[in-house]
């Protein structure tokens, strides 16, 4: 059932982030070859508009490919049928013809880049406001203080409201645990509200040697706080970027060595947690198991959005980066050039995915 959920989850994911460039694509006027889901071996496939829709074997990716993206023409030559290109009974050379996305304005083809990550936004924003408007969300609201602790020793007091840490604004208890379980002893200056007027103080986070972390000593109020319509749309926005914010700070710890390759999970570990989500879940009814299912498709949109802007080979980034230097330079770096960096890029994204897989598979089998 997990690999099930995921494998639904993800598909959802995936086509929010092609269609992003797809829409975007056919308003420019640029020619979308291919529209996929998966990699490797199509399993299944229609044409339409010229546009060739494919569901591949391997659930870790999709494409949507431009007619003249990466020396891509609108043709069939030899052998295409192995490489799965799309058929036309006009092969032309079209990478001097309207429809190709080389020819394309450069703020039109940035925009059809950005889109993909941009969905994902905003199918995760989607998603956000279904939760809240069903459960509401946890607001920043101290519901208890425990004896001797840092958030004690701060002046801290149960009913407090949080409003900021270390001048970042707060709008859910959950920012509050993510500081917490990042810190690593510096003292955080606090911003809360008690009966309507504000106060700051300096926290000190304790160190647990049980727990090998740091902890403010605070629980969060009890209970989920509900919204009117425009209450809902606020807090999903707010969801949404909690979301952004974490996985940009977990992409920080990795580049600064504080986490791993193997504290990374590819597709068999996030199935392998959708399980264990469903699992969890399922004794509480449907309604939960759909509700935690949406938690974490917003999860991975927001991942993948973020992960799609970073200016790295292969991904949406690095194309953006591309055309961010075309539009200052006033003309395109050669294609040649741009074609070996995302080769390599692809590349190394590949032995990545290939040892994060072994990971998760070591971890399966750990147990």
């Amino acid at each position: 059932m997990g690999i099930i959920l995921f494998i639904i989850i993800f598909c959802v994911v995936v086509v929010a982030h092609e269609f992003g460039h797809f829409i975007v694509a056919k308003a420019n006027g640029i020619h979308v070859v291919e529209f996929s889901v998966g990699m490797g071996p199509t399993l299944f496939h229609v044409e339409k508009g010229g546009t060739r829709y494919a569901i591949r074997l391997l659930p870790i990716g999709g494409a949507c490919m431009f007619e003249g993206e990466d020396g891509l023409l609108d043709q069939q030559g030899e052998g295409e049928e192995e490489t799965g290109k799309p058929e036309r009974e006009d092969p032309v050379d079209t990478l001097g013809k309207s429809g190709a996305f080389p020819d394309a304005p450069v703020w039109a083809r940035i925009a059809t880049v950005v889109a993909g990550p941009l969905f994902n936004f905003i199918l995760a924003f989607l998603f956000s406001a279904i939760i809240v408007g069903s459960i509401g969300t946890d607001l920043p609201k101290i519901g208890q203080v425990g004896e001797g602790t840092a958030a004690e020793e701060a002046g801290l007091m149960a009913g407090d409201t949080i409003v900021a840490l270390n001048g970042r604004k707060v709008n859910l208890f959950r920012e509050i645990s993510l500081e917490a379980m990042l810190n690593e002893g510096e003292a955080v200056h606090v911003v809360y509200q008690r009966n309507g007027e504000r106060f700051s103080t300096v926290l000190i986070p304790k160190y647990s040697e049980a727990d090998n972390r740091y902890y403010f000593g605070i629980a969060a109020s009890p209970g989920y706080t509900k919204f009117g319509p425009i209450g809902v749309l606020q807090y999903s926005a707010y969801e949404v970027r909690y979301w952004i914010n974490t996985t940009i700070r977990s992409l920080g710890m990795l580049f600064t060595g504080k986490a791993g390759v193997k504290d990374m999970a590819g597709p068999v570990g996030m199935a392998d947690a959708v399980d264990t989500i469903y699992t969890e879940s399922k004794q509480d009814g449907a309604y939960y198991v759909w509700l935690n299912m949406l938690n974490f498709a917003i999860l991975l949109s927001a991942n993948l959005g973020v992960l799609n802007l970073i200016p790295f080979p292969a991904l949406d980034g690095g194309r953006l980066l591309f055309l961010i230097v075309e539009a200052i330079r006033r003309k395109p770096v050669p294609p040649e050039k741009e074609g070996i960096f995302h080769f390599v890029g692809f590349a190394l994204l590949m032995l990545l995915m290939v040892v994060v897989l072994y990971n998760d598979i070591t971890r399966l089998f750990a147990r």
